[in-house]
């Protein structure tokens, strides 16, 4: 008489994330991890800055002049100790870095995530149905694509500013640098999908649901972009750092976020005002976190890339 086994208790989804070649991948990689510990730290201080920071910089009714330029590690007139020093209006510079760092990582996230439902949204179409549609949208991203998207963005920004009333200009500049930033990125999402796409259409799950009358947009939305997304993953890790120096490139520039919500590029042009006179702190350490922000988002997304490649594994 045979004894039957029983049968085997299915994974939960964290033992299946375990056991992955994702997870294997990243314990192997040591820089990986550091640059995800580094970004884990910066997102969370950015987000918790009103409850960790020292002080509120952007409150005037806290600011007192006295308290300008003073060095990292000291004092102030007032009594007032900073540690990484204060700026020329006696704002906390550690407290302005990680409420820059909000900004930035907000404007950032807003961007990539417009210009990925963007690039999606036309590269499955474009991919899908083809013929004379498909041209014309590759045509046109090739043309962007030709361009550096700093000057995309900073074009899209300055023809925004002139339709919107000068009255909302400063409460529509965040706004206005995610929507530039993100038409700025969205053809490199559009080719990847549109090329995945066009792999996918030719599959057998695909035409058997064309033979079943399922709708189109079903068919791309249910069975086709599931597929598409491993590539989309990697382009927005990578766009995002991307994205975090581009803002900070614009609001050095003076075209970004407003005075009253400076990021982390205005604290650097800010900074860049003091640097030869021997304030070199208001400078050296926004700029530091700039670095290091987009560096570990950078690593990560390499690493991405490299983890969802078949060919390297």
């Amino acid at each position: 008489m045979s004894v039957e086994t029983p049968a085997a208790k299915p994974k939960g989804a964290a033992a299946r994330f375990l056991d992955s070649d994702i997870w294997f991948s990243f314990r192997r990689s040591p820089v990986t991890i550091v640059a995800a510990v580094v970004a884990l730290v910066m997102v969370l201080a950015a987000l918790l800055a009103p409850w960790i920071a020292p002080y509120n910089p952007f409150d005037p009714s806290s600011l007192n002049l006295m308290d300008g330029f003073t060095k990292p590690l000291s004092s102030s007139m007032m009594g007032h100790y900073f540690v990484l020093g204060s700026d020329n209006q006696g704002r906390d510079v550690l407290s302005t870095i990680l409420y820059g760092s909000r900004i930035s990582l907000f404007v950032a996230f807003m961007a990539t995530l417009f210009a990925m439902l963007i690039g999606i949204s036309v590269g499955l179409s474009a991919g899908y149905l083809g013929g004379v549609y498909d041209s014309i949208v590759m045509r046109i991203a090739d043309i962007q694509l030709s361009f550096p998207a700093i000057l995309i963005a900073l074009l899209i920004f300055g023809v925004a500013r002139g339709i919107i009333p000068p009255s909302r200009h400063e409460s529509m500049a965040v706004w206005v640098l995610i929507i530039a930033i993100g038409l700025a990125n969205w053809a490199q999402f559009a080719r990847t999908v549109r090329g995945a796409t066009m792999v996918e259409r030719q599959k057998d799950y695909v035409a058997a649901a064309r033979i079943m009358g399922v709708n189109p947009l079903r068919i791309l939305a249910r069975h086709i972009l599931p597929n598409v997304m491993g590539p989309v993953l990697v382009i927005a890790t990578i766009n995002l750092a991307l994205a975090i120096i581009e803002e900070a490139t614009l609001s050095y520039l003076g075209v970004g976020v407003p005075p009253t919500q400076p990021s982390l590029g205005t604290l650097i042009r800010i900074g860049q005002q003091f640097l030869f006179s021997g304030e070199w702190w208001i400078l050296f350490f926004p700029a530091i976190a700039l670095v290091l922000l987009a560096l570990s988002v950078n690593l990560l997304g390499d690493w991405l890339r490299d983890a969802l490649n078949p060919r390297l594994r």
